[in-house]
């Protein structure tokens, strides 16, 4: 029975991990590269803000897929951090938003790895970098909201046996 019930925690834990790494699998192919995704992209952009010339379509492009990477690594960010706080119940926030950015840097190098191979497909190291920066930003601010929404302890003071104050 233990045992079962070990296998759910774990995989409640680690599931979303999981499901990210296998979302950056599947948009690292060849049919999300910048030449598939701009046209669709370009629509919905004009469709908000209207026409846009093609040089500055260019650089509009660069910055929508680059803020992506930043936030869809953020999110695989939480999602470590989130499995680590559930599996290593005793480790220090920092320390596990520690692993969280590793384990978020090992996806995004595999990703880069994977898209070095693909004709229509980039890779650069800056990419794993910002994949890691958003990761970090994800996590700490995370940290910060679950530091700033934990009620603070109340200082206690006692006397002990030889009437001193204890705090």
């Amino acid at each position: 029975m233990s045992n079962r019930r070990d296998a759910r925690s774990w995989i409640h834990a680690w599931w979303p991990v999981a499901a990210g790494a296998a979302l950056i699998a599947f948009g690292s192919s060849a049919q999300f590269g910048t030449d598939y995704t701009s046209g669709p992209l370009r629509w919905i952009w004009q469709s908000i803000f209207g026409p846009i010339s093609n040089v500055r379509w260019d650089l509009v492009h660069v910055y929508i897929r680059k803020s992506g990477h930043f936030v869809v690594y953020g999110m695989i960010g939480l999602a470590w951090l989130r499995a680590w706080r559930l599996s290593l119940l005793r480790m220090r926030l920092l320390a596990d938003v520690a692993l969280a950015v590793f384990g978020t840097a090992v996806i995004a190098g595999c990703d880069e790895f994977h898209q070095h191979f693909l004709p229509n497909r980039g890779s650069s190291p800056w990419d794993v970098l910002l994949d890691c920066c958003g990761a970090a930003a994800f996590c700490l601010l995370a940290c910060a909201i679950m530091r700033s929404s934990r009620p603070k302890r109340k200082r206690q003071l006692t006397l002990d046996d030889e009437s001193n104050i204890v705090v």
